[in-house]
């Protein structure tokens, strides 16, 4: 596994979220079909442990893939992997706790392009 190809997933991943779920692409959608603003805890315990589970996911995933995957194998396996394992999971959770349908796009959207991105960096870094 190589190890930083999969820090720099993580950071990827990070980057991504506080991209996404800004108000430049669907932070105000998700703030509002969440029911409002979202409580606010203290940054860096929020940022360290959401930064945790990205640098989890992506060692998860590099071991799912192998050491060294051809990158149309990686991307493949990111798209399975977000769309189809957490979105879906997601879906699951979201239609029992009545959920909008908005709001699993935003979330398992993210979680797509986070598991592409990953496979896009060890398909790519060798």
């Amino acid at each position: 596994m190589n190890v930083y190809a999969v820090v720099l997933a993580a950071v990827s991943s990070f980057l991504l979220g506080g991209l996404w779920y800004s108000p430049v692409l669907f932070g105000r959608a998700w703030n509002r079909e969440n029911g409002g603003e979202v409580p606010q805890g203290h940054p860096g315990k929020v940022f360290g442990v959401a930064f945790m589970f990205s640098l989890l996911a992506a060692f998860a995933f590099a071991w799912f893939v192998g050491p060294q995957p051809e990158l149309r194998k990686a991307l493949l396996c990111g798209l399975v992997a977000g769309f189809g394992m957490v979105a879906a999971s997601f879906g699951i959770n979201y239609q029992f706790a009545q959920r909008s349908g908005k709001l699993w796009a935003i979330d398992g959207g993210y979680h797509t392009v986070q598991f592409v991105l990953f496979g896009l960096i060890l398909g790519l870094w060798h």
